[in-house]
Formats: C-alpha cells, structure tokens, sequence
C-alpha cells in the first residue's frame, strides 16, 4: 500500500498541496486496515513527502524532501562485506572526567566520570578508521565488564543497547601528526569524520568520533 501511495507521488497522479483520500477511504481502497493505512502514511510523513495535520487531512508536501537513510553499521559488517578481513585494536580504555565540550554533548554534570575508549579498527591489516568514543556508563548496563578487545565496543553496543534517537555531523579534516600516526597515512592528507550521538528517554548512551583512512567513500540510499 506505502508502495503505491509513493508511486501516485512520484507519478504526479498526487500533486504537492494536493491532499489525497482520508485514512476510511484508503482503507476501503486497499482492502486493508485503517491501522495499516495509517502506519503507511505515517512513514511517507517521517520522510518528509507527506504533510499530516490532525483534522485538516493529509496531503502531498508543497516542498517534498527525500530524506537519506542513515543506519549505524557494525564496521566489522563494514569491511567484511568489501571482502577484507577485519581485526580490531584497543589504543586506550580509562574512566576519566570529560572536557567541558564532551561532558556538554553527553550532558552529564561537572566531575562526573565516563568511560573513553579510543579504538582502530583495521582492513586487511591496515588501517581502516578510528574510533574516540565516550560512554555513561550510567546508561549502558554491564559495559565495564564487556571484553572490548574481544568485540569493538561499536558491535557490542550494536547488539546489546536499544536508543530511541540519535545524530550525525560529517565533516573533513587534514591529518595532524596523531591522526598521520594512526592512520598510517602523510600529515596535510584529506580525511573524513563522522560524529555521531546515540540517547534513551534519561542518557546520551555515546557519543563517538570516527576518523577515516584517506580514501573512504561513504554510501547510504534515499
């Protein structure tokens, strides 16, 4: 049913402002549930093509923006699935007070302690991206006594802790000496950084900052 609405879109058959069948209708229509009409509109909203207002309708946005799909991928998964092998290595791993820019993004109160972890993980040896993540532990049940060494703290939190929001900043950068040291590449070379948040109702479960290796392409779908 989201398919054919999205066809009628795209197809122009929906003009934008134009407002299209109520939920009774469609359902009529679709031989479906009202309920499933509603989970259909209700994604088509979330991504920006339709414009709902309660008692007003529903109707095609004046201004549709399709929005990208942004997962937060397993790097293992990441690099296994280009056909390299994957390993992964703990540079440091402390609980310590945050800087103030940190503790502000994670909003946790002054001397409050978090748990810093700064990883590489590697692509057939060489170096793929490194990772310099802060975690609340508050928020993440058993995280001090995971093996990260065993499992990058990117798959195990993956796999163990559900959030309901997060965030993404994209950025480049030319490579200082840590970051040449650590990727293994020239100082003054292009790289490209991903920041990225993950929260609950009560935390910010992590926030981490992922440097690539020169050379990396980002892909994602809309």
């Amino acid at each position: 049913m989201q398919a054919e609405v999205l066809r009628r879109i795209n197809a122009r058959e929906w003009k934008p402002g134009d407002f299209i069948p109520n939920e009774s209708e469609l359902s009529v229509e679709f031989g479906c549930a009202r309920a499933t009409v509603n989970r259909a509109l209700r994604g088509l909203a979330e991504s920006g093509l339709l414009d709902r207002r309660r008692k007003a309708g529903t109707r095609v946005a004046l201004n549709p923006v399709r929005k990208a799909t942004l997962d937060i991928p397993v790097i293992r998964y990441e690099i296994e699935g280009k056909g390299q092998s994957y390993r992964h290595s703990v540079l440091s791993l402390e609980r310590m007070v945050p800087p103030s820019g940190i503790r502000a993004r994670m909003q946790t109160q002054t001397g409050v302690k978090l748990l810093h972890l700064v990883t590489l993980h590697l692509a057939d040896g060489k170096p793929y991206v490194f990772g310099d993540r802060w975690i609340n532990p508050d928020a993440v049940p058993g995280i001090e006594k995971a093996d990260l060494s065993a499992q990058s703290a990117n798959e195990w939190l993956v796999a163990n802790i559900p959030f309901e929001g997060g965030d993404f900043s994209f950025s480049a950068m030319t490579a200082g000496k840590r970051e040449a040291e650590i990727l293994a590449c020239k100082e003054g070379e292009g790289l490209f950084v991903i920041e990225r948040s993950t929260w609950n109702k009560s935390h910010v479960i992590t926030s981490v900052r992922l440097t690539f290796a020169p050379g990396y392409r980002m892909h994602t779908q809309i």
